[in-house]
């Protein structure tokens, strides 16, 4: 019992398939806090960048959209195309600087997990409506590491918004003294300044956050022994199912090669156990092919069908023995079996002459060597 409830305990790393079927089902590590520093770090970044070029475009839209007659004020067509027109220099304006903010959010969940649409994800879940369920994710321990989360991200920005207000504590105090214009330049380069190092400082958080959600996302997807076994049979195959498909291969591959038998030119037996029938055409094949081998009741058919066909067989224990155990159906023979194979042809050859009245009898049958790597002990009896 005890190995049992061990067995269920979920300590081995998910497979490709448990991976596959989660993401299937939406379910990716996801990190909120690198997509959230991304974004602040590029918008930041981008007004530093492209706040020139937006400020003198919102500039020259405001002068326009206040400079007009007063007759203008009174047209509503003149004030439609005004209107019109500020927009659409808003619009070029801010669209660098969207583009760029919408590039860092689309770059976010290529961090961690990679992008996924799946519809899974959106099915509404009628457990999720369970207060008890509810009350159970307020209390786990990812509710507990997103708080620690939020505290940290309060004392980091906190802590690094009071290092940058001492830093530009000078520069700050010094704007009061200045005119206008350069007063308000200086103001701007500040505050820019400022809310970048505030952004990065998120990054803090996110070094953190990425490693964790990945632990966490793996420990959740652990599996036990008994789930991976599961997974094997569905996958695989149930191993009664695999021996019966396996039986059904065996059965269609062993016909194929009965029908192949009529074709061959000799069937090499040894009288009990073993059949192989050989083909060899001079010129277009380099050496005798195995075209069946068979042992018990499949050597017997091959006999069977070599003399329904009168395709000669000749008994030749020893080189039975080798070609069934050195050579494969539908390959070519071993080089070593060669002169033993040529001198079974000749024979073969020659009877057949003396058969049609063309030749002298063959005097004895050939002497058949098999190289001692290639020979095979007879079966025990």
């Amino acid at each position: 019992m005890a190995e049992q409830d061990s067995s269920q305990e979920k300590t081995e790393e998910p497979t490709a398939r448990r991976l596959e079927k989660a993401r299937e089902e939406g379910q990716v590590p996801r990190s909120k806090e690198l997509g959230t520093t991304l974004v602040l770090v590029a918008g930041a970044l981008g007004l530093l960048m492209l706040g020139p070029m937006m400020s003198e475009r919102v500039g020259k839209m405001a002068r326009h959209s206040f400079s007009f007659e007063r007759d203008a004020a009174f047209d509503i067509g003149m004030m439609s195309s005004y209107l019109n027109a500020a927009v659409l220099e808003g619009a070029i304006a801010l669209a660098p600087w969207l583009l760029l903010v919408l590039i860092a959010a689309f770059a976010g969940p290529l961090g961690v997990g990679g992008w996924l649409f799946s519809t899974k994800a959106i099915t509404p879940k009628l457990d999720r409506l369970n207060p008890l369920s509810g009350l159970k994710r307020m209390f786990s321990m990812n509710s507990l590491v997103e708080l620690i989360k939020a505290w940290a991200k309060v004392l980091v920005v906190g802590l690094v918004a009071w290092i940058v207000l001492g830093f530009f504590f000078q520069d700050a105090m010094a704007i009061q003294n200045q005119a206008l214009r350069p007063a308000l330049s200086q103001a701007i380069s500040i505050i820019l300044w400022s809310v970048l190092f505030l952004c990065l400082s998120t990054a803090l958080i996110a070094i953190i956050d990425v490693p964790w959600q990945i632990y966490s996302f793996t420990k959740k997807m652990r599996m036990s022994m008994q789930e991976i076994k599961d997974e094997y049979k569905e996958t695989e195959g149930k191993p009664e199912v695999k021996s019966k498909i396996k039986q059904l291969q065996r059965e269609v591959a062993q016909r194929r090669m009965m029908a192949d038998v009529p074709t061959a030119d000799v069937v090499i037996t040894n009288p009990t156990h073993y059949s192989v029938a050989l083909k060899y055409q001079a010129g277009s094949m380099g050496a005798p092919i195995m075209v069946a081998k068979g042992t018990d009741q499949a050597a017997m058919k091959i006999r069977e069908i070599a003399k329904e066909h009168n395709i000669p067989q000749m008994q030749a224990p020893p080189l039975a023995r080798a070609l069934y155990k050195h050579s494969r159906v539908g390959d070519e023979i071993p080089e070593g079996l060669y002169v033993a194979v040529a001198q079974v042809l000749a024979y073969i050859f020659q009877m057949d002459q003396f058969a049609k009245g063309r030749g002298p009898r063959p005097e004895r049958k050939p002497d058949m060597p098999i190289p001692r790597d290639l020979r095979v002990d007879p079966d025990p009896q």
